[in-house]
Parts: C-alpha cells; structure tokens; sequence
C-alpha cells in the first residue's frame, strides 16, 4: 500500500473511532434521561394520587364558592 492510501485509511479509522465513541456517550446519555424521565413519571403519578385523596378528604363549604371580598 502506499503511502497516501494508508494515511487516508488512518484517518478514516480515526475517524471512524471518534464516531463510535460519540456514539457510545450519547447512548449513556439517553439511558440516563430515559431513568430520570422514569421516576419523574411515578413521582408526578403519585404526587396527583395524593392529591386526589386530599381533595376527596376535603368538605367543601359555601364561603368557597364565594369571590373573594376584593371583589
């Protein structure tokens, strides 16, 4: 082979390399947001579950529908 030819094989290798490296990170990246998307779902889930049960808890008078005396 000669010269010129390997020279530009290197740089397709390095290339290629660098690719596979970035790559691979922005694989790592995705799982990661993937699982903090995960929890914050079951969070945001039983944050509107708790919620629930507290309105449900809740009695609700007449003075609630009333406007506000600024009114």
């Amino acid at each position: 082979m000669d010269t010129a030819m390997e020279d530009r094989l290197i740089a397709l290798e390095t290339r290629l390399a660098h690719h596979e490296r970035t790559t691979e990170e922005l694989s790592d990246v995705i799982t990661a947001q993937g699982r903090t998307i995960d929890l914050l779902t079951a969070q945001m889930r039983r944050m509107r579950e708790r919620l629930g049960e507290m309105e449900a808890g809740w009695d609700r008078s007449p003075q609630d529908d009333r406007p506000p005396p600024h009114y």
